[in-house]
């Protein structure tokens, strides 16, 4: 089977090219996922991008991303598969208007059988594999986690009325967890690992040139290093990517071009997403060295009229 990738710089290459940025150590995760036929868990608070890269890779691959949600309840049922139990009802009425028997057999075939997010991923053909997103495992139940074990060892779901189903091609499947309870050793066992931080002041300014391409330069630079501070100080949530984008995109629509406390104060619910964390931010505006005096600075913005 050939390679998905040459190598990890082929890796970063393409997800840009479909507009994801990512650092060497992601991509290298990656990489080593699709070389290795390995599950990847990748872990990092909320907003770090973990999902998105999944989503960006499955685009970098062409090829479908399949997506389980996970939270808790979350059944074998909703996950595996489940039987059209409609159109077996329908069979069985009319066999019998046809006065004819129908065994259980007949009614426990592929015809009657609905994919579900893991048995799709199974059952797929095709030259390249899907990818396969397992998201936000950690909300799931222990009992899930167990569920999940037979699949990524072995890339196969057993259905007891038809037999076991195997991957022609192994799925490309990523796991992530935002950590609010610990995984079993078992299932880290089975998958590599990568953690994804925060990006850095200067991969996040890249980021905001793609993402919001009609800000200056000046807004976007202090902007990046504003959020980097906002999140040293002991938040319910820190701001991720995402809300740094709306934010920037916020204060863009203003007409913003330079950081100023009036437009921080104005435009913090883009970024706070809690009273708690609204005041805290508030409340550190000198020591998150932002400019001027709030109510006194007028904001900087650009002239409706210049050319």
């Amino acid at each position: 089977m050939s390679p998905l990738f040459r190598d990890a710089g082929e890796v970063r290459e393409r997800l840009d090219a479909v507009g994801h940025l990512v650092d060497e150590g992601t991509a290298t995760a990656f990489f080593l996922a699709t070389a290795l036929r390995r599950p990847l868990l990748v872990e990092g608070e909320p907003g770090v991008g973990k999902t998105s890269s999944a989503t960006s890779l499955a685009m970098a691959l062409d090829t479908p991303l399949i997506r389980l949600q996970c939270y808790e309840g979350l059944t074998a049922t909703e996950a595996l598969y489940e039987w059209n139990y409609q159109r077996q009802l329908l069979s069985i009425r009319l066999t019998e208007a046809r006065r004819e028997q129908l065994s259980d057999a007949d009614l426990f075939t592929e015809e009657y059988l609905q994919d579900r997010p893991l048995l799709r991923a199974v059952r797929h053909r095709g030259p390249v594999p899907p990818v396969l997103l397992i998201d936000e495992i950690d909300r799931a139940d222990d009992e899930f986690e167990a569920l999940l074990l037979e699949f990524l060892g072995e890339n196969s779901i057993t259905v007891p009325e038809l037999g076991t189903f195997t991957a022609a091609v192994p799925p490309v499947v990523v796991l992530t967890s935002n950590r609010s309870r610990e995984l079993h050793d078992a299932l880290r066992r089975r998958c590599l690992y990568h953690w994804i931080d925060f990006p850095s002041p200067e991969r996040a300014t890249e980021i905001l040139r793609r993402a919001v391409p009609g800000a200056g330069e000046p807004l976007i630079a202090s902007a990046a290093a504003f959020i980097g501070r906002v999140r040293t100080l002991d938040l319910d949530k820190a701001p991720g990517m995402a809300e740094t984008i709306d934010w920037v995109s916020a204060l863009t629509a203003l007409q913003v071009t330079r950081l100023v406390r009036a437009d921080v104060v104005r435009t913090l619910s883009t970024i706070a997403k809690s009273p708690d964390d609204h005041v805290t931010i508030t409340e550190a505006l000198d020591d998150l060295g932002c400019p001027g005096q709030a109510g006194h600075d007028e904001p900087h913005r650009e002239e409706a009229t210049k050319q």
